[in-house]
């Protein structure tokens, strides 16, 4: 049987702790390890751990890495063949591991597999971190079967096949350790958002596949760390997302991708200004400058990810026209798109 460790990163977390982690322990298999990377925590985090969960591991930082270097660092440290990376604030029922670890067994071409990520407010809606599986556009902007932008779907299940993804969210993805440790895991640099979608479109890239597995279910808080309308959400999304796409892009992605970006993206922060969040706007050009100062090391990365693909060409999961244009035209379902 394939080793299996569950591995929630928890940074100041102990409510979140109290309220999800009996169940995740309660609802996890006997032959799976569970597993709290704390990421320097100066709540009664550990205290806790120490106290009411001594079944759990737990894997000291000593600071803050971040999600991004966070995890590499906890699942460095961990021996198993499977690692789930878990949020803290994700509710797991009974029976949601089993399907995940099932498909990475049955096929040795998929690196990774996400459940179906649930709203925990509204249990019959879909969680907009990864509702049931994650895909990109042609320019980067990522959107799920369930989530198109900022429209969420209700689950009647429309979208329960087991299929090939561009993404699994980071709030909770199923992945073969292996795969993630040869191809460096997360992006350091990225600090917090983006990293998962980066990451997966590395493996397809390598010629490994990534998957939804949606007979596994979460139900997903959301929020927990950086509000939607947050500036620092802002940026991190807006640079991760430049750096990313400079990375993996084909040429030919690259270059449409440079044409319509600069202009979608002044288009956006123009629009944070004329709604009085003038914090918001100055957070997209903040992005720009640091993609700019990236500039270097990001072409550097990009050589070096080329220069191993499997798959040199485009990923036939990404969706090769614009989200942004369905969305403003309307078509705000994922309906039969890919």
């Amino acid at each position: 049987m394939s080793t299996v460790a569950v591995v929630i990163l928890n940074w100041n977390g102990e409510a979140y702790l109290r309220r999800f982690l009996p169940g995740v322990v309660r609802n996890t298999p006997s032959w799976a390890e569970v597993i709290v990377a704390d990421n320097g925590s100066t709540d009664g985090s550990v205290e806790l751990l120490r106290s009411d969960f001594q079944s759990v591991r737990v894997i000291r930082l000593d600071r803050n890495y971040g999600f991004a270097e966070g995890y590499n660092r906890a699942l460095a440290a961990v021996d198993a063949d499977y690692c789930v990376l878990l949020n803290s604030d994700v509710e797991t029922p009974e029976g949601w591991l089993e399907p995940l670890v099932a498909r990475l067994d049955a096929d040795l071409s998929v690196a990774a597999v996400a459940p179906k990520l649930l709203s925990l407010a509204q249990r019959d809606m879909f969680e907009y971190a990864g509702a049931s599986g994650g895909f990109i556009d042609y320019l980067g902007y990522p959107f799920c079967r369930g989530r198109i932008l900022k429209h969420l779907e209700r689950d009647h299940g429309q979208y329960d096949d087991c299929r090939r993804v561009f993404w699994a969210s980071g709030a909770a993805m199923c992945c073969r350790r292996s795969v993630f440790m040869e191809l460096g895991g997360f992006a350091t640099e990225f600090f917090a958002h983006m990293e998962e979608i980066d990451l997966c479109w590395r493996m397809q890239i390598a010629g490994h596949a990534v998957e939804v597995e949606p007979r596994s279910r979460v139900y997903h808080l959301g929020g927990g760390t950086l509000a939607a309308d947050s500036p620092n959400k802002i940026f991190y999304n807006h640079r991760n997302n430049l750096a990313m796409l400079y990375r993996c892009a084909t040429s030919g992605q690259r270059i449409v991708v440079a044409v319509l970006r600069p202009l979608l993206d002044a288009a956006a922060a123009l629009s944070y200004l004329a709604g009085g969040h003038a914090r918001a706007a100055w957070a997209v050009c903040r992005a720009y400058a640091d993609f700019i100062r990236w500039h270097g090391r990001l072409a550097s990365e990009r050589r070096r990810i080329r220069n191993s693909a499997v798959r040199p060409g485009t990923i036939d999961t990404i969706y090769r026209g614009s989200i942004v244009v369905r969305y403003v035209t309307g078509k705000r379902e994922f309906e039969k798109m890919m």
